[in-house]
C-alpha cells in the first residue's frame, strides 16, 4: 500500500504518514502537538505512525559553523536580531509543547545520512523511535546531525545495531527510498513540512494545535464505521433461521 491509499478496511490500524526533517523545528513541534491529540483519542493503540524523508536543504555540507541566528538572518535576509526573536518565538512554543529546543547550541547540517538510517530503523520497527533520538539529539544536547559518526551514535542509542548502521552509512543504501519520500512529498504538493497524511485521505500541513489533528484523528476514526449500523439484534426479538423459526 503507497502512503496516500486510502484505507479500506476497518479493522487496519489507523495510518499517519508524516513528511519531516530532523532539523525542522517545526517538525519537533508538530509532532509534539499529534502526540498530545494522540493522548486523547482512545483508539491511539490502532494509530501508525510511519515517517518520510524530507530535506530541507539537500545542498547543505555536512557541518556548518557559525551562529544560528546569523545564518537565518544571511538565508532569510532579515536582521540578526529580528531572527533571534524569531528563535525565541519558536523556542517558547517548543517548551509550551514541553520541549527544549536550544537553539544557541544547534549545529546544522546535511540529513540525507540522518533519512536514510531512518529508513533502515523503520525496517527494524524503531522509526518513531529513532526519530525521537534524532530530534532531542539536534534541538537538545547539540549533536551534528550531518556528521556520520553522530548518526550512528544517535541511532545505536535508539536501538539499532552499530554494524548495520555503519552498513548503511558506508554505502548508499536506502537512498532510493529516501529520493521515493521526496518525490512523494512533491506528488502531494508539500513544499513544505511538516506534512501528515491521516489514513491515505486528508492531508494536514503545518504544526497545527494537537485539538486540530485529534479533530481529523475522530474524523478518520468515525467514516471507518460500518455504513449499515446494527441497533437491534436477534437476542432481542424472534427471527428463523438454519434450524427453523421461533414460535
Amino acid at each position: 500500500m503507497t502512503p496516500t491509499e486510502p484505507i479500506v478496511d476497518p479493522s487496519a490500524p489507523l495510518r499517519v504518514d508524516i513528511w519531516s526533517d530532523v532539523v525542522c523545528p517545526w517538525c519537533a513541534i508538530g509532532k509534539a502537538h499529534l502526540e498530545a491529540a494522540l493522548r486523547s483519542f482512545p483508539a491511539a493503540d490502532r494509530v501508525e505512525l510511519h515517517w518520510h524523508s524530507f530535506e530541507l536543504d539537500p545542498s547543505a555540507p555536512a557541518a556548518i559553523a557559525g551562529d544560528h541566528a546569523e545564518q537565518l538572518a544571511r538565508k532569510y535576509g532579515m536582521s540578526v536580531e529580528t531572527a533571534r526573536q524569531r528563535i525565541a518565538q519558536v523556542a517558547a512554543t517548543g517548551a509550551a509543547t514541553g520541549l527544549d529546543l536550544r537553539f544557541d547550541q544547534v549545529r546544522p547540517g546535511n540529513t540525507f545520512d540522518a533519512h536514510r538510517v531512518l529508513h533502515l530503523a523503520a525496517d527494524r520497527g524503531l522509526q518513531t523511535q529513532v526519530k525521537d533520538r534524532f530530534l532531542r539529539g539536534y534541538f537538545t544536547e547539540g549533536a551534528a546531525i550531518g556528521l556520520p559518526e553522530e548518526v550512528e551514535r544517535l541511532a545505536v542509542d535508539a536501538g539499532l545495531d552499530r554494524d548495520e548502521v555503519a552498513a548503511v552509512l558506508e554505502s548508499d543504501a536506502y537512498a532510493a527510498e529516501v529520493r521515493a519520500d521526496e518525490e512523494d512529498a512533491r506528488r502531494l504538493g508539500a513544499t513544505g513540512v511538516p506534512f501528515f497524511v491521516f489514513d491515505g485521505r486528508y492531508a494536514v500541513g503545518g504544526a497545527q494545535p494537537p485539538e486540530v489533528m485529534l479533530q481529523v484523528l475522530e474524523r478518520c476514526w468515525e467514516e471507518r464505521r460500518p455504513a449499515v449500523e446494527v441497533l437491534a439484534t436477534a437476542e432481542s426479538g424472534e427471527v428463523c433461521g438454519p434450524d427453523g423459526c421461533e414460535i
